[in-house]
């Protein structure tokens, strides 16, 4: 973990968890999400039945996250009542927790353990995707990329709970 994670991991012991509300996985690219309720997500390497999982191993972009409340304010943004969470091409829609304050940090979904890398910039093709204005409507909401360190299931309806730096050591030393 960096130096910028653990200073915020430090004001973050009471964050509420959330909630696994969609899971998405990309067969290729540029064709259209695939819908599932549950999936494994595979240390080091990304989602079973995605392409990314065909990518180098160890990349800090295995999965991508967003949140209901970002596609809310992309939504705002557009004039827009509603936009539909494959079209963003990201992984994992989760509700109810501040994703931004998981940058850099760890946290567990189902039986797998994540790290959040960095922000997911939107790419150009949002403007086809949204319409005109589409990328410039998701700067700072493109949520998080992150890192698998621990394989396991995860299934729509999982709670997305914040590991202390502390305790996901715990968790490694336990392992050996």
């Amino acid at each position: 973990m960096n130096a910028q994670g653990r200073l915020i991991s430090r004001f973050l012991e009471d964050i509420p968890a959330g909630k696994l509300e969609w899971i998405g996985l990309r067969p290729a690219r540029k064709v259209a999400m695939v819908s599932v309720e549950k999936t494994l997500a595979i240390a080091d390497r990304g989602l079973q039945g995605d392409r990314r999982l065909e990518g180098s191993n160890g990349s800090a972009r295995q999965v991508s996250i967003i949140s209901v409340e970002f596609i809310r304010a992309i939504a705002d943004n557009l004039g827009v009542a509603h936009i539909p969470a494959d079209i963003l091409r990201r992984n994992l829609l989760v509700s109810g927790i501040n994703l931004n304050a998981l940058r850099h940090q760890y946290f567990q979904i189902g039986s797998a353990v994540f790290q959040a890398t960095a922000q997911c910039h939107p790419c150009s093709r949002m403007e086809t995707a949204l319409g005109k204005g589409g990328l410039v409507a998701m700067l700072g909401y493109g949520g998080l990329c992150a890192k698998i360190l621990e394989s396991g299931e995860i299934s729509c309806g999982d709670e997305v709970v914040y590991l202390p730096p502390s305790q996901y050591q715990e968790r490694q030393l336990s392992l050996y």
